[in-house]
């Protein structure tokens, strides 16, 4: 029994690691750090609130990053947790 260890022409591609990897801004997911920083700007800079800008920015990225390392895909999930109803809530 002779196997042929390479696959017919058009059964194999590349496998980019783009395509396998969360996109990440400074360590948080994209869609966060984006949300993140628009929400602090907008008190900093809209409101004129430096330091509640700013310590909100900081701890809004720290909790993210924690988030993304613990889990990548955390965003996804806890949406999809939010969406979901309690099922056997008493």
């Amino acid at each position: 029994m002779n196997l042929p260890h390479s696959l017919p022409p058009g059964f194999e591609v590349p496998l980019h690691r783009s395509l396998t990897e969360p996109i990440l801004l400074g360590g948080a997911p994209r869609t966060v750090a984006i949300a993140n920083g628009t929400l602090a700007a907008a008190v900093g800079l809209g409101l004129q609130l430096w330091v509640p800008g700013l310590v909100l920015w900081i701890a809004g990225h720290t909790l993210a990053v924690w988030g993304a390392r613990m889990d990548p895909q955390f965003m996804p999930v806890f949406a999809r947790h939010i969406k979901q109803r309690p099922l056997l809530d008493v």
